[in-house]
């Protein structure tokens, strides 16, 4: 299933996410904290938002099924923002590491919500805020609280915003 929905989301970058796939047929599965190489090392397709915002969702997609851990980056757990932070290095975008950092830093989503976007939910969490990333489909990958592993689930209503990384304010 994790196949067909990488290749789905990123049918136009699926040349890029080859290794990927080739990780999860394996069952081992990648870490995701590591540097981007340089833009310029990148070719010209990676560098639109759209390839790095499937390359970041099939990083967050990679790590379901990892434990959510308050304050964590990766690559053995995740906090909600963590994983969102993590999921967007991977992928050469710079983002705020909080919630409220994402919400308050990234520019506002207008429209329909798009692949890669971030959607803010309040919580009853430490940070009182919650964040998942839209993966396509009207699902989400999220990191939610503890004794619930990474996973992708329906989006929910009632956000209080969305957030794209990557899009010029």
């Amino acid at each position: 299933m994790v196949v067909t929905v990488l290749a789905w989301l990123a049918a136009p970058q699926v040349h890029r996410l080859r290794p990927v796939v080739d990780q999860l047929r394996q069952g081992d599965l990648p870490a995701i904290g590591l540097p981007a190489p340089p833009p310029a090392a990148r070719p010209p397709a990676a560098r639109g938002g759209g390839g790095r915002a499937a390359r970041a969702v099939a990083l967050a997609l990679a790590q379901r099924g990892k434990p959510y851990q308050w304050g964590a980056e990766g690559p053995g757990g995740f906090d909600c923002s963590g994983l969102t932070w993590a999921a967007w290095r991977a992928a050469g975008v710079a983002i705020p590491r909080t919630v409220a950092g994402q919400l308050a830093g990234l520019p506002r989503v207008r429209g329909r919500l798009q692949l890669g976007d971030l959607v803010v939910y309040r919580s009853d969490g430490p940070s009182r805020r919650h964040v998942a990333m839209v993966v396509g489909g009207g699902r989400m990958v999220e990191a939610l609280r503890r004794g619930v592993p990474v996973r992708v689930t329906g989006l929910r209503g009632g956000w209080l915003g969305a957030v794209r990384p990557g899009a010029a304010r």
